[in-house]
């Protein structure tokens, strides 16, 4: 059995690296573990990762660096979660800062997730998503397209393409930049009927989670995308964010700048205490739902195409990206 502290550190180079777009090498990981508190130099840190490539957590791209491989990923999700309580809310913290998308020249920082895709599939994914844009069950219809080397920024690997979709999460960064103090509380799968949300079959708080809610439930699988496209009925992904009672009306206000920018998405916005759609909400707060942009996604996985998504991956510029 390797010795905790060992184990720690295993963990948090494996943090580093999957945080990376592209590979990272050695004496970066080294770097940045430094801003993290942890005192280990470019020689340990080469002595940890050969413990990781050994056990198939890591790959070795040359002199380019390492990835994460997709047990490493799963070693990751599933270790040392009290140690990572607080990493998915502050990453949402750090992007919500960054974002400041101008809804009347339709230009500036959004949040985007990012989703692989083989480049057999891709045709035949953008047929799906571009079915399921033409419903009210995502952010918006515009997408960026990635391909291997094409940005400094993103690492895709070899055959595939990545593809950016608006994340949710985008909202709580314009808000908070109206003046509207807001904050992401839930993240699950919603009830559908006739088009409207019902209620939440199932829910995670995301100050209580290392793992990104969203990304937990696509891996469940439990969506029904497509079925509220073709009967109105069925389960899509859905997250709420608290805001004060008494900022309901200016809220309403940006919402319907945003949505008349393309940006929309939101299913409804509470204007009680009263539990909404079955997830509490505090005394004198009101409560945003908003339908995730990888809904389009998950579209495209019940239509039996692979795809592996990085929910509130970075920020891009909205004018960078195109309508499907």
């Amino acid at each position: 059995m390797t010795d905790p502290q060992i184990e720690r550190k295993l963990i948090e180079i494996m943090r580093v690296i999957s945080e990376s777009d592209k590979p990272i090498g050695a004496r970066n990981i080294a770097d940045e573990l430094q801003n993290r508190g942890y005192n280990l130099g470019e020689r340990a840190v080469r002595y940890h990762l050969r413990i990781l490539d050994e056990r198939g957590f890591t790959e070795k791209h040359g002199y380019n660096g390492r990835t994460i491989t997709v047990s490493g990923r799963k070693e990751l999700d599933d270790a040392l979660i009290g140690d990572r309580l607080d990493f998915v809310i502050t990453r949402i913290e750090e992007l919500i800062y960054k974002t400041d998308y101008d809804p009347f020249s339709k230009k500036g920082n959004v949040i985007v997730n990012l989703s692989t895709v083989d480049k057999d599939d891709f045709d035949n994914a953008i047929d799906v998503m571009k079915y399921a844009s033409s419903g009210d069950i995502s952010i918006s219809p515009n997408i960026k397209v990635f391909e291997e080397d094409s940005d400094p920024r993103i690492y895709v690997p070899p055959g595939c393409v990545n593809i950016a979709t608006v994340c949710s999460i985008t909202f709580d960064g314009l808000l908070l930049k109206s003046g509207i103090p807001i904050k992401p509380a839930y993240g699950g799968i919603i009830e559908m009927e006739h088009n409207d949300p019902i209620q939440f079959l199932d829910m995670i708080s995301y100050s209580g989670t290392s793992i990104d809610p969203v990304k937990i439930f696509m891996m469940r699988h439990e969506t029904s995308v497509l079925d509220v496209l073709d009967t109105g009925n069925g389960r899509i992904l859905a997250n709420m964010r608290n805001i004060p009672s008494s900022a309901v009306e200016k809220t309403k206000e940006v919402l319907k700048y945003l949505e008349d920018s393309g940006i929309g998405g939101v299913l409804s916005i509470g204007d009680s205490s009263d539990a909404m759609v079955g997830a509490p909400v505090d005394e004198g707060m009101a409560g945003i739902l908003v339908a995730v942009g990888v809904n389009l996604v998950a579209a495209v996985e019940e239509a039996g195409i692979p795809v592996d998504t990085s929910p509130v991956s970075m920020v891009l510029d909205y004018s960078e990206m195109s309508k499907l």
